[in-house]
């Protein structure tokens, strides 16, 4: 297992992490968190060489993919730097990626009511206006997890704040900041329930966010 003690808050430098091998040929990934081997729940960063493809699978609680690099493909079309991907609990596939890709991928998470296809392309939707400077790209809501984009200008401080049922943070763009630590571009950030901080950011950075999704821990901050 690896950082599945949702009670502690968690900090991956994923730049700084060593590939490893997937049981497919040429394509490895930089675990961030793992319930087993090769099955339950995983979030991982996956690099697909040129060429690289897994056989036909099923996700039986669902698969969340976010394009960092490169363009991933599957039968159902192609995906390119940017785009939001989520395939529902009993949903099945076979991936590829003619020129080689990287994605942050998340399997066996999804309420099994939670049956949405969803395929955003973000270099194309629109930005909504958050609060204070921020901007806010909604990807997907269900129950009390809530998914989105948000972009960061440069200087911005949030306001103090509580994670109800957690928050896990990806950084796509710049650096992030709180009182705890500097994040810069491919750190994942996992804060269990009732945590709480103050972020900011010296430069434009944008950030994946999800809130509400991680289960209430005894022993949570």
């Amino acid at each position: 297992m690896i950082n599945m003690d949702f009670s502690k808050r968690i900090v991956v430098r994923s730049a700084e992490a060593d590939w490893q091998p997937s049981p497919a040929a040429g394509v490895e990934r930089k675990p961030l968190e793992r319930e087993d081997a090769e099955r339950g729940r995983a979030s991982s960063i996956v690099r697909y060489a040129p060429g690289a493809k897994f056989a036909t699978h099923q996700h039986p609680l669902g698969e969340e993919i976010f394009v960092l690099e490169g363009v991933f493909s599957d039968e159902m079309g192609d995906y390119p730097e940017g785009t939001y991907i989520r395939n529902p609990p009993g949903s099945q596939h076979a991936p590829y990626s003619n020129e080689g890709c990287t994605l942050f991928v998340k399997l066996h998470q999804f309420s099994s009511s939670d049956d949405a296809t969803v395929r955003i392309n973000t270099n194309s939707s629109p930005w909504l206006q958050g609060q204070g400077g921020l901007q806010v790209m909604p990807l997907h809501s269900f129950e009390t997890e809530h998914c989105a984009l948000v972009k960061w200008p440069a200087g911005e401080v949030f306001k103090p704040h509580r994670h109800f049922c957690g928050e896990e943070i990806l950084v796509l763009s710049g650096e992030f900041m709180d009182e705890y630590g500097r994040y810069p571009t491919g750190t994942w950030i996992r804060s269990p329930h009732n945590s709480a901080h103050t972020p900011f950011v010296e430069e434009e950075t944008i950030i994946y966010v999800k809130t509400g999704h991680l289960a209430v821990v005894e022993g949570s901050l």
